[in-house]
């Protein structure tokens, strides 16, 4: 099944300035990747990184740019998992 959600413009312009960013944390470059991934494509979060955007989003440690990237992320999953 295809996926009819795609990376909004400002979640894929927050993503670029993330991958950008020498301070920006592992999992917060994943994610941005993930969404970078999924602009413009009918592409659906892997399973992977649909368990690593969960655990960012239940987490303290996390900026909100890195939990707008994981909300993302899972609302582009596959809702069957």
């Amino acid at each position: 099944m295809n996926n009819t959600k795609q990376t909004s413009q400002s979640v894929a312009s927050l993503a670029s300035e993330t991958l950008k960013d020498k301070n920006a944390s592992h999992i917060a470059k994943q994610l941005a990747a993930s969404a970078l991934a999924q602009k413009g494509t009918p592409k659906q979060t892997g399973a992977t990184m649909e368990n690593v955007a969960s655990k960012v989003l239940l987490s303290t440690k996390y900026s909100d740019d890195t939990k707008t990237l994981a909300a993302s992320i899972l609302a582009q999953s596959n809702k069957k998992r």
